[in-house]
């Protein structure tokens, strides 16, 4: 199911709502920030739903936002539907606090996801399970505050019962009008309990409406990958997984947090995850306008040209090399391993484990210049067997080095096709 997730690698994650006119967080500023989001700030919970009156981007672009996600080699873009704050992106039936009540008057759910797809992309939405806004829920109130994880204030029954019924009825909306949905990403769940967000039910819903569609570890009982936040994970997890990663300490369009990645940071993630066979789900906050902001164009920028020489090496391709076989992220593709050097080389590079006789070439990725190599082996084993592993060292001249991550390209006859990622027959 889904096969294209496994190997996509790259995507883009849009964290957008009103509050971004206001240069703030999304959602957790009204229930006084949290401290994974250290550059946040805390208001008022009526000063924050205030900016919902006024949010008009009229400078949003669906499909220059799309084209920059291609550009940078990304195969997938997942769009904030609603978050913790209750607001909805879409024309939605349910509530009149949406886009269709502001002065936006724009479906902006509708005009990425087309985007999106007229790019050849795969379309994702995000949907949080909390809605501090909604009085059902109930509504975040001042007297909430502190914000202590697992005591929010609870609903009587009757609340609770047209509660869900609203939630199911959105996420309803989202899956049967708009199209094909790859991936549904839900968030919030700690709130209740799976029983509670009739977890079961929900999945079994977003299924039968989108037969193809990935469902987040968010919804308990539900997982079809893995969300790791704001790190990559030490060891590749057991199962499909997706990291996803702000460029800043951000989520959503904050001017003061000034705390940005750098793109060769951003870059060598990349190349980490899907040494690991994960996915990479980069963050991009546009303004109260609808414009990304100059510094994450300005990093888009930057790894779109080198996934224009380097997308090989990344998408479409599963993991590679043992750690103990080559010092860097390795992925493979058929008879391709590629090697990222992530630091610079001295002189040269070498990779241990290898069928050295069945070594046909070293290229560099991007260029397409041929690399000089040698080989080596124990003594006896060179004697003795047919087709001994041994180690390859590759030397690495000044001019082939890449500014943000070089990758060479190892090409050796006789991968296994069993499964063995590691393994050569």
């Amino acid at each position: 199911m889904a096969g294209w997730f496994d190997t996509a690698r790259f995507g883009m994650f849009v964290h957008w709502g009103h509050s971004s006119q206001q240069g703030v967080e999304l959602s957790w500023p009204l229930v006084g920030g949290v401290f994974s989001l250290p550059e946040g700030s805390a208001v008022t919970v009526d000063s924050y739903h205030a900016s919902a009156a006024t949010f008009d981007p009229r400078d949003y672009d669906a499909r220059e936002l799309a084209r920059t996600a291609k550009r940078a080699g990304m195969q997938y873009v997942t769009l904030t539907a609603k978050h913790h704050d209750g607001y909805a992106m879409w024309f939605t039936k349910q509530s009149e606090f949406s886009v269709e009540h502001s002065p936006c008057r724009r479906d902006l759910v509708r005009e990425t996801l087309d985007a999106v797809r007229a790019e050849g992309l795969r379309a994702g939405l995000y949907f949080s399970l909390i809605d501090w806004h909604h009085p059902d829920y109930p509504a975040f109130e001042e007297s909430d505050k502190p914000y202590v994880f697992g005591q929010a204030r609870r609903p009587s029954p009757e609340q609770w019962e047209r509660f869900v019924a609203f939630m199911f009825a959105q996420v309803r909306e989202l899956l049967t009008e708009y199209g094909p949905i790859d991936v549904i990403w839900f968030d919030g769940h700690w709130e209740r309990t799976p029983d509670e967000w009739h977890a079961e039910e929900l999945a079994a819903m977003c299924r039968e409406l989108q037969p193809g569609i990935l469902i987040n570890d968010r919804l308990p009982g539900a997982a079809d990958f893995e969300t790791p936040e704001q790190f990559v994970p030490p060891q590749a997890p057991p199962h499909r997984w997706e990291t996803c990663m702000t460029m800043n300490e951000s989520w959503g369009y904050n001017p003061r947090d000034r705390r940005y990645k750098s793109a060769t940071q951003i870059i060598h993630t990349l190349c980490e995850v899907a040494g690991r066979g994960g996915n990479l789900l980069l963050n991009v906050s546009p303004t109260g306008t609808g414009a990304l902001p100059p510094e994450q164009v300005e990093r888009l920028d930057a790894v779109a040209g080198w996934m224009a020489k380097h997308a090989e090496s990344t998408v479409g391709t599963e993991p590679g090399l043992e750690p103990w076989q080559f010092y860097g992220p390795t992925t493979r593709r058929g008879d391709t391993t590629y090697l990222h050097l992530l630091m610079r080389p001295y002189e040269s590079v070498t990779v241990r484990g290898v069928p050295v006789r069945r070594v046909k070439s070293v290229r560099v990725v991007g260029s397409g210049e041929e690399l000089r190599f040698t080989t080596r082996t124990a003594i006896i084993d060179g004697w003795l067997k047919k087709d001994p592993l041994g180690e390859v060292t590759v030397a690495v001249p000044g001019a082939a080095i890449d500014a943000h991550a070089t990758v060479l390209a190892m090409e050796v006859e006789g991968r296994t096709e069993d499964g063995g990622l590691r393994t050569w027959d």
